[in-house]
């Protein structure tokens, strides 16, 4: 044990332990000096059940995934996010072309497309979180000198909503761009609940800092978007 980073999953208080060794097997869960509540009660739940809570944004849930346990997937879990993100752009850009000519199974099979729609997903993750970042590196106070590391891991894991692009890219309908939207909703709503729940600061701050990512996300879109146009009209001039 030893940690000095565990909290309390209701008050967020320090904690040094999330239970204590009896020997023979007895475990006994710690007890929260602040709130006389168990510092994590999750230790003994089901790992289902921790990921129903965190779907439904609970601020327990949240607090015992990002300060009580070592996982450490946040970038393996960023990277798939971003090759279901690019993918699926990648089939709606097809989807809305003609299919009927041979040629086209030639011209889908080309894989430079998929890779700028990797390098454009990659862009607006790393505008989103870096528009966060700089927001909160700007508010004066408390949250100056907070861990920036620590703030980046609970973004790229506050993305897990983003594996939902898996069951629109495996069922196309012709509703995805609704299915899209309520995706990103979700994805923003728990990323603005990890903002919450790291700093410990008040809704607003979060949706703020959050809204501020989401802009500079898409101004990164659409500075990509001009530049490629801008690529197509170069490369006309000379044809």
């Amino acid at each position: 044990m030893g940690r000095a980073d565990f909290r309390c999953i209701e008050c967020n208080e320090p904690a040094t332990e999330l239970h204590r060794d009896y020997r023979n097997g007895i475990l006994k869960i710690t007890l929260c000096g602040s709130c006389q509540k168990p510092v994590d009660k999750y230790i003994e739940y089901d790992p289902v059940i921790i990921l129903i809570d965190a779907i439904l944004c609970k601020t327990q849930a949240f607090r015992h995934i990002l300060f009580n346990t070592s996982l450490d997937i946040h970038w393996k879990l960023c990277a798939f996010c971003v090759l279901c993100e690019a993918y699926l752009r990648w089939s709606l850009l097809h989807s809305s072309e003609p299919s009927g000519h041979p040629a086209d199974i030639i011209r889908y099979t080309k894989e430079w497309e998929f890779y700028g729609m990797v390098a454009l997903a990659s862009l607006e993750l790393s505008a989103f979180c870096g528009g966060v970042l700089c927001f909160l590196w700007a508010v004066p106070g408390r949250h100056r000198g907070h861990h920036v590391r620590l703030l980046l891991r609970a973004l790229l894991l506050s993305c897990y909503g983003k594996a939902l692009l898996v069951p629109a890219v495996i069922w196309e309908h012709d509703f995805s761009p609704l299915c899209l939207g309520l995706i990103k909703l979700f994805v923003l709503t728990s990323n603005s609940q990890a903002v919450r729940v790291i700093l410990n600061c008040r809704r607003r701050l979060a949706l703020v800092a959050v809204g501020v990512g989401l802009l500079s996300e898409m101004l990164a879109a659409r500075a990509s978007q001009r530049l490629a146009w801008s690529i197509q009209d170069t490369e006309a001039m000379f044809d």
